[in-house]
């Protein structure tokens, strides 16, 4: 029996390649021109003996995350059931009450599983791709840090002096010369300066006037984007046997990661020599605390290196990148946001920081269109049922999505596909009708997770992206040099990105 179903999949793998050749062949070929149908003609799709929904698949590579959410919304339950291809199925969550039990009221039974083995090259033994021991010990040193005061005041100092210094002399010489700037980019760059002063006491000063090209910086983007590639993978066998065989993508990965280690190995060295030269640990930074607790290992540090990299770098930018595409789109919200700028003083203190209501709500809004991490996948360590009757076996994958979750009428209204910082707001009477912020609960907005993995940066994120609105739009217009009716494309990496960057206008108010 056994041997029966390995040459069943033998041949269901060699068959693979020619379906998806003819299926492309047929979707390629000239059709008349219609309309789009309306949403509710959308449907699950259909589903046949070994190989499962993968025509659907291959048929909606490009646009995956999309037309999982299209069939969410139509799902009564939020729930579906994906069957992929010789006999792997991967449940598909935007509700916010099976999120609550898979991330919270039964979390030690998701847990990582082929998601480390997927990004095992790239974060190796990193918080974000670990459980058990090995998790608990970095969230812990991780969470003391992030909860200091020192931090914020040092968040507080680092992000100034890159604002400060960097980033509003880049946007004032855009605006002498009319230079289209690419956003995100810039914002980039600003973060990873940032991540690496808070996170390692290190200053790569990569937002420079020149902005310097860095074989870590490109590195980094490889490596991203490759292991993203290998989530997405239709027939993830194919990305096993390039690695083995070391050729093409993998090749390319294995490169890049060889690069990103090196830089992540030269800042641990140069850290462990500053703390052999120090009688006491006086240093705020997280690289020095993990340093100091006894955990030494060049790979294991170089680990957590990498993975606060990819977390202080690329969340922050990309939200901020969406953000100001969208005030670009929506100028009743920039006047918000700017009026709200404009009553703090220039130099704003944490308690203002913390005061800009309408700010942070816009922030919210805006990132529950598009969220940094779209998706985020566990797998079931034992059998379960979801609270809505979903079973889910040992094994499977279980997959919720933020993306998703912010588009559902159910959860938002018929108003979802609206950039609305007021459903995050009431009037406070006892306040003279000021605004006060409403928040949801993490399980209905997991954009920072939820439960025991809830993103310990949270606040730390808001209070930099705050701080860098007010500081570039009490002097600045961003506006979008895209071709006239081109929207953006949102592309779902391990963090979200902006196909092509966002090119930019800067305008001096």
């Amino acid at each position: 029996m056994l041997f029966l179903q390995l040459l069943a999949c033998f041949f269901f793998l060699l068959l693979l390649p020619l379906l998806s050749i003819l299926f492309l062949t047929i979707a390629s070929a000239p059709k008349k021109q219609s309309s789009p149908p309306p949403s509710t003609a959308i449907s699950p799709p259909r589903s046949y003996p070994v190989i499962g929904s993968f025509l659907a698949l291959v048929a909606n590579r490009h646009r995956r995350m999309q037309w999982i959410t299209d069939i969410l919304q139509v799902t009564p339950s939020a729930t579906y059931v994906l069957r992929r291809s010789i006999g792997v199925r991967q449940v598909l969550i935007a509700n916010p009450v099976v999120v609550q039990h898979i991330l919270k009221t039964n979390f030690h039974n998701y847990g990582k599983g082929r998601f480390n083995e997927t990004l095992q090259d790239f974060l190796g033994q990193g918080i974000f791709n670990v459980d058990g021991e090995s998790w608990k010990f970095q969230r812990q040193v991780a969470s003391h840090e992030f909860n200091t005061k020192s931090l914020r005041k040092f968040v507080e100092t680092v992000v100034d002096t890159e604002l400060s210094d960097r980033l509003i002399p880049i946007l004032s010489s855009a605006t002498a010369t009319g230079t289209v700037l690419d956003f995100q980019d810039i914002l980039q760059r600003f973060a990873f300066d940032n991540i690496c002063k808070i996170a390692f006491g290190f200053d790569p000063a990569y937002l420079l006037p020149s902005l310097p090209q860095t074989k870590f910086a490109q590195a980094f983007e490889d490596s991203v984007a490759i292991s993203s590639d290998r989530f997405r993978s239709l027939i993830p066998f194919v990305w096993k046997i390039k690695k083995l065989l070391n050729i093409g993508s993998e090749k390319r990965l294995r490169i890049a990661i060889s690069e990103v280690q090196k830089f992540a190995k030269n800042i641990i060295r140069e850290k462990k020599h500053e703390l052999s030269e120090k009688s006491s640990l006086d240093s705020v930074d997280l690289l020095s605390r993990f340093l100091s607790s006894g955990h030494s290992d060049e790979n294991f540090v170089t680990d957590i290196v990498i993975s606060f990299i990819l977390a202080g770098r690329d969340t922050t930018s990309s939200a901020l990148t969406w953000y100001l595409w969208l005030l670009s789109k929506n100028p009743h919200v920039e006047y918000e946001v700017l009026k709200e700028i404009n009553e703090k003083s220039e130099a704003t203190t944490f308690d203002e920081v913390k005061d800009m209501v309408y700010t942070h709500a816009s922030l919210c809004e805006s990132m529950r269109l598009y969220p940094p991490v779209a998706a985020d996948t566990k797998e079931a360590v034992n059998d379960d049922v979801l609270p809505d009757g979903t079973v889910v076996r040992k094994g499977m994958l279980v997959t919720y999505i933020p993306y998703a979750m912010g588009r559902m009428e159910t959860l938002w209204g018929s108003d979802w596909a609206d950039f609305k910082p007021e459903r995050w707001l009431e009037k406070d009477e006892a306040e003279n009708k000021q605004w006060k912020f409403v928040g949801r609960d993490a399980y209905t907005y997991p954009v920072f997770q939820a439960g025991p993995r809830i993103c310990l940066g949270k606040e730390m994120a808001f209070l930099q992206m705050k701080r860098v609105v007010a500081g570039i739009l009490r002097r600045f217009k961003v506006v979008p040099a895209l071709e006239e009716g081109v929207e953006p494309e949102f592309v779902p990496q391990l963090t979200s990105k902006m196909k092509g960057g966002l090119p930019v206008r800067i305008v001096e108010r």
